[in-house]
């Protein structure tokens, strides 16, 4: 068997840096101080958990692929990373897929990876972990080619002995796993829409598209995943604000289904 591609040696060390990632963001919330840091506002806050974990990820990555271009969310200042917040894995099952032809050629230094420590902050301060994901983008030639989202709270409400926390992963040209496609029920047309950061405009657009109904959540990952799960049937933010670390992932998932 050919040794994987560059490719699929990326996103299967994004697979288990952010299953790293996801142990890092419970052990914070266990330790309960969150260290939260207001960045430009009480919607925008950074606590010790997107810290660490950006840390972990980038650092993690940049060992492994050190020509690649790796950026996160947020400004840290440059510091010695603790050896045990890197994570040298790889994913085995990602590693046995074929990559797509047109991306076998892929050289590092042309790969971006966009990194959201943690999205949905706000949420996860305020106890709503389903809210929360790690995000890591793939992208190539200007256009997300392959993500994976973590959700370190998958599963919470099921219980003491629930196994917390799920990986979704995908690459355009092979599909995207970790998750049980669903179409939402016919005839529904249901919109997701920001939690924290709405507007007049948000609104008016949400309003002019008549939903039968409107959820509203926290985090860009969060609300991707309610369309590939079938509890939405658009996302809809009518509004600047999300960049390119919080739609990278994301993006790449969606188009990887379909």
């Amino acid at each position: 068997m050919a040794s994987p591609t560059l490719l699929m040696r990326v996103v299967a060390s994004a697979y288990s840096v952010a299953e790293k990632a996801a142990t890092i963001v419970r052990k914070v919330m266990a330790g309960g101080d969150l260290g939260i840091v207001e960045k430009s506002g009480a919607n925008d806050l950074q606590t010790k958990a997107d810290r660490l974990v950006q840390m972990s990820i980038c650092a993690s990555l940049t060992r492994k692929f050190p020509k690649a271009t790796i950026i996160g969310e947020e400004e840290l200042p440059p510091e010695e990373v603790n050896e045990e917040l890197i994570e040298d894995g790889y994913c085995e099952e990602i590693l046995k897929k074929t990559c797509p032809a047109q991306y076998t050629g892929i050289k590092e230094e042309e790969l971006v990876i966009w990194v959201d420590p943690l999205d949905g902050t706000k949420e996860y301060t305020e106890g709503l972990l389903d809210h929360v994901t790690v995000l890591i983008g793939i992208a190539y030639g200007g256009k997300a080619i392959a993500g994976v989202i973590n959700q370190p709270y998958y599963n919470y409400e099921a219980g003491a002995d629930a196994v917390l926390g799920r990986t979704i992963w995908g690459v355009l040209g092979i599909g995207a796993f970790g998750f049980q496609l669903t179409e939402v029920p016919a005839g529904k047309h249901i919109i997701v829409t920001t939690r924290s950061h709405g507007s007049t405009l948000v609104n008016d657009c949400i309003s002019a598209l008549n939903p039968d109904s409107v959820i509203r959540v926290g985090g860009a990952g969060n609300k991707i995943i309610q369309l590939i799960e079938g509890k939405a049937s658009a996302y809809v933010f009518a509004s600047p604000g999300c960049k390119k670390w919080d739609t990278c992932a994301p993006e790449a998932i969606l188009h990887a289904v379909g």
